[in-house]
């Protein structure tokens, strides 16, 4: 966004503007340049650099910071991906009992997903970690504050974002036994088992237990 209004930037320059806005801090041109065109000559990619820059200062002079042989995204660019993770440390936090502002959908998509960059992956498995740890936490203070079908959308949520993710089925199936689901329950429960059976992993014992007060031990074997 430039003045409100979006801005059509070439590949090139969005991969500048994404690098400083994970790195957050002052870097050398040098390390930005090599990082972002790794299989090119330094001087082809310090080229390649000052190309982006200049692309980059003609939509808007203030996006990027220069000082001398450093850079950065300018303190005034407000970046979404801070924004999330202080969502999720927020949901994560016991000492934050008011969940009424927090807005589990942005906590619903990966950092970059067709980006596979290495800088990338490390920066969006770390974030993927944090959000699904944190709608884990979020689901279940929904779950105990009775707002069942909000806990339901967030426990489906992380679903979606990891289908292996034991946590988030033990919170969906506590969900439906809360709400009076018992055959919802065993319904996630055999999708679990199916799922982690495609990987040669058994359920573990902590969802065995929760479905034995609702079902026969053969259902869940």
């Amino acid at each position: 966004m430039c003045h409100d209004a979006p801005v059509a930037l070439p590949m090139s320059a969005q991969r500048l503007v994404a690098f400083l806005a994970l790195h957050n801090r002052l870097l050398l041109r040098s390390f930005v340049a090599g990082s972002l065109w790794l299989d090119t000559p330094e001087e082809r990619a310090q080229a390649n650099l000052r190309s982006a820059l200049w692309r980059l200062h003609r939509c808007n002079r203030d996006l990027v910071e220069v000082r001398g042989k450093q850079l950065r995204l300018s303190p005034e660019v407000e970046v979404d991906l801070r924004e999330a993770e202080a969502l999720a440390r927020s949901a994560l936090s016991d000492s934050d009992p008011d969940i009424h502002e927090l807005a589990p959908g942005r906590l619903g998509d990966d950092l970059l997903p067709d980006w596979y960059d290495d800088w990338v992956l490390m920066e969006r498995e770390q974030f993927r970690q944090l959000r699904l740890r944190a709608l884990d936490a979020l689901c279940e203070r929904l779950t105990r504050g009775g707002r069942l079908g909000e806990a339901l959308d967030v426990g489906l949520s992380a679903l979606v974002g990891e289908p292996l993710r034991e946590s988030a089925h033990r919170a969906v199936i506590r969900i439906h036994l809360a709400d009076g689901n018992p055959a919802e329950a065993i319904r996630q429960y055999r999708l679990c088992r199916r799922l982690l059976g495609e990987l040669g992993v058994q359920p573990s014992q902590q969802i065995k237990d929760l479905m034995r007060g609702v079902t026969t031990a053969q259902t869940i074997a």
